[in-house]
């Protein structure tokens, strides 16, 4: 089997791995046909417009560089799926809400449905290649999907698992010039010529000493790790931060000075009210999960208590907020900066806000909200869902009218700010470091608080224009050691 004969790749999932991934494919590699298909007809349009469904700094140049001329975005799933080459499978493999392993297993309802696509209209041999994060072992279930469900006997399947490593907010730097590109295999002759196409495909821009090959449950382990071990850090900085504030030290100095040490490293040590993003949470209970049912639970327990660190810093914040004022929020508006989990991004998977907000409501405040790419519709739609329901297409449900009654999406910070007795500082965009803040301070209802959940802003200058300042994991603003 010749390595270099891929001509088109179909993937199924037009979301936040799909699209940007393939658009990078696409443009690097001119000479393959690459269709990235969904069945949400409102989602592929959003891609062929001017208006791209999701915001990742440098993504519209790449898509508009490609599309047209090897890209595309199409439901016509049955026309492309047969012709290609290799079908990437990049959907939603969202936490259970009901059943055996509820609220820690992966549901992988979408990813067998994917399985069977690709099963009915295939009348040639195929190479799936699994983009979703899934549990170990999916690779096995999915090839009895599609060796059961493929009407011609002569068709053949080969299974990859090529978990994306981006980063939201940087997604495409990480994918032009990855730290690794992780492909992993079947240890069979067929299987390690699968590898050494999509291998191919990669090695256009990638530097082979870049390019990972592995046997199938090592690389679906190895994304599942690499996020259990990154949320491990930001979850150990965030405990040291409760305890930053409880003896007069500074997190952001102790941070520093362990980042220092080679041996650890300065990256996901910066303490803030909590991580979220649609990846962590979800793969950290998988694999909870995934240990609990080769009988270590001891190894579960230990993974399980990242997410419970996380749970803990959000509550932790809320309850901070509500006794720095007062002990109550009962009727008062609190202005929230930021509702993305993360800068440079529109998305709101996960995101701390989504705690942040519905702890404070449930108090009785009333919360004003800005993003600068955050729908407000988005915005309510979060703090209704139940939770795990953010990775459904129909999470959302409009029975908590209340919420709609107590939240206000706000188009501008200032506005945001005016009437509000508090701002909380929840996503670190840019823009919130250089607002000014004295003018804000004349708006607000005195005395004026300011929470940050960022370690963003400049604490000094803030409380020299009379705000009552929280500053995460540093030493106490007086005013509040006093309440």
């Amino acid at each position: 089997m010749s390595t270099n004969t891929v001509k088109k790749i179909a993937c199924i999932g037009a979301g936040y791995v799909g699209g940007p991934s393939m658009a990078v494919i696409a443009l690097q590699c001119p000479n393959i046909e690459v269709v990235v298909l969904d069945i949400n007809e409102e989602r592929i349009k959003a891609w062929n417009s001017d208006k791209l469904p999701i915001y990742e700094p440098g993504l519209e140049e790449v898509v508009f560089a490609a599309r047209g001329r090897n890209l595309f975005f199409s439901t016509d799933t049955t026309k492309h799926l047969g012709e290609a080459d290799v079908i990437f499978v990049s959907v939603n493999t969202p936490t259970k809400m009901s059943g055996i392993g509820a609220g820690r297993a992966a549901d992988l309802t979408y990813w067998e449905g994917a399985a069977r696509m690709i099963a009915a209209v295939s009348k040639s041999s195929k190479i799936v290649v699994e983009k979703s994060t899934v549990p170990v072992k999916t690779a096995e279930a999915i090839a009895k999907v599609l060796t059961r469900n493929c009407v011609d006997p002569n068709v053949k399947f080969e299974i990859l698992s090529n978990p994306e490593f981006l980063a939201e907010g940087t997604a495409i730097s990480d994918l032009t010039k990855p730290d690794r590109v992780l492909i992993g295999g079947q240890e069979t002759p067929t299987g390690r010529a699968a590898l050494e196409k999509l291998k191919w495909v990669y090695a256009h821009w990638v530097p082979d000493n870049r390019i990972l090959m592995t046997n199938l449950w090592s690389a679906e382990l190895a994304k599942l790790t690499a996020n259990a071990m990154l949320a491990q850090r930001i979850s150990s900085v965030n405990a040291i931060s409760a305890l930053c504030e409880a003896t007069g030290a500074d997190v952001s100095q102790v941070s520093y000075a362990i980042g220092m040490d080679s041996r650890i490293g300065p990256k996901f040590l910066q303490a803030s009210v909590g991580f979220g993003g649609s990846c962590f949470q979800k793969d950290i209970l998988n694999l909870c999960y995934v240990c609990e049912s080769v009988g270590l639970k001891e190894v579960s327990d230990y993974w399980y208590t990242v997410v419970a660190m996380n749970d803990y810093q959000k509550q932790r914040f809320v309850e901070r907020v509500i006794s720095g004022m007062f002990n109550t929020v009962a009727g008062k508006r609190i202005a929230i900066f930021g509702f993305a989990f993360k800068k440079d991004t529109g998305d709101t998977r996960e995101t701390p806000a989504i705690d942040v907000c519905r702890g404070l409501l449930a108090d009785g405040a009333k919360c004003a909200v800005y993003d600068p790419q955050v729908a407000p519709i988005q915005m309510f739609r979060d703090l209704s869902a139940p939770k795990y329901a953010w990775d459904r297409p129909h999470g959302w449900t409009k029975s908590e009218n209340h919420i709609m009654e107590s939240v206000q999406a706000v188009s501008d910070p200032y506005s945001c700010a005016a009437g509000s007795h508090a701002i909380c500082v929840l996503t670190e965009w840019d823009e919130f470091k250089g607002l000014d803040y004295a003018k804000m301070y004349d708006s607000m209802v005195k005395p004026a608080f300011v929470f940050d959940g960022r370690n963003i802003l400049d604490h000094d200058a803030l409380r020299k224009i009379g705000f009552v300042v929280y500053a995460l994991g540093k030493p106490l603003d007086p005013f509040l050691v006093r309440g």
